[in-house]
């Protein structure tokens, strides 16, 4: 018999600054990564105003891990150390494996309101794989079905599956899914879920149920952790819901309709030895890392990277 996934815990995004001075709302990112294999960080840059993120995220390495930029409103030059160059604009999504190691640039820019609205997720790589040459996956909106369920919902695939309908985003290594689904007011939507996988959804909207009425979980805010169901049962913007085991996720829009992110992965089950732009396996494949930018030999590959 299929199981419902119950809620394991509830984190609310935490204002933080990176880059050059980007301000920002992280969900994922504090605390021991191992609870969100094989995913390490979740950031939202969404912005009204420029002067908070228009420095951007001038040149950096990553080696090791993916990058996951996903674009609403505003747009994100980007370039690297490989020669490539190019626009992440409103819908698309860029899929970048570091892999042995790039150097690169990315800097937003806002839409005429001076709007910059955007999420970046970064996905953990196993040790078979870190040292692989990297690439890029530069996905327009275009290119990003949409399916409407019976329930209602209309759902962005970017990767995955709903319905027979696969996403363009395949033959990544942690099998992810990646979906942005709005549930109209008074609607349902179930989708099924690899028994296994790591499961969150963040709310970008709206306000949503994540599990049924008397499901009890842990809600986390500012490092406070209490149990406190009906305060929190309606989940809204900002609020990530991680998921126990099992087959599916059941999501409920109530009195208004929820728009989140449903994404989901294999775990790895590896030592993680993260420190900045950087994720290894151990402490000395690190300081091998860092020393390697000391003396220009970080860039194992040369070729471009699409």
């Amino acid at each position: 018999m299929a199981k419902n996934r119950l809620i394991r815990k509830v984190v609310k995004s935490r204002a933080t600054i990176e880059g050059a001075g980007v301000h920002l709302h992280r969900a994922i990112g504090w605390g021991r990564p191992e609870i969100y294999d094989p995913f390490l960080l979740l950031d939202d840059f969404r912005s009204d105003e420029p002067d908070l993120y228009v420095k951007g995220f001038p040149w950096h390495p990553h080696r090791g891990m993916e990058t996951i930029t996903y674009v609403l409103r505003g747009e994100v030059e980007h370039g690297d150390s490989l020669g490539n160059r190019g626009v992440i604009a409103p819908g698309d999504v860029q899929w970048m494996t570091a892999g042995s190691g790039i150097i690169h640039q990315e800097m937003p820019k806002g839409d005429p309101q001076g709007a910059m609205y955007g999420f970046q997720l970064w996905a953990n790589l196993p040790a078979a794989n870190k040292m692989t040459e990297p690439r890029y996956r530069g996905i327009a909106s275009s290119e990003i079905p949409e399916v409407r369920d019976a329930g209602g919902a209309a759902i962005k695939v970017i990767a995955g599956s709903v319905g027979g309908v696969v996403g363009p985003v395949r033959d990544v290594v942690i099998s992810p899914e990646y979906l942005d689904v709005n549930l109209p007011p008074g609607k349902s939507f179930t989708h099924p879920t690899p028994r296994g996988h790591t499961a969150f959804a963040y709310v970008i909207g709206g306000k949503g149920a994540f599990c049924q009425k008397n499901d009890p979980y842990s809600y986390e805010e500012e490092g406070e952790n209490y149990f406190d169901m009906e305060r929190s049962r309606l989940l809204g913007d900002r609020h990530l819901v991680l998921f126990g085991d099992g087959d599916r996720v059941s999501v409920t829009a109530e009195a208004e309709p929820v728009r989140f992110l449903l994404i989901s992965g294999k775990p790895i089950g590896e030592p993680i030895a993260w420190s900045g732009p950087i994720v290894m396996n151990t402490q000395e494949e690190l300081r091998t890392a860092f020393e390697e930018l000391e003396r220009n030999t970080f860039i194992k590959h040369r070729g471009s990277a699409r």
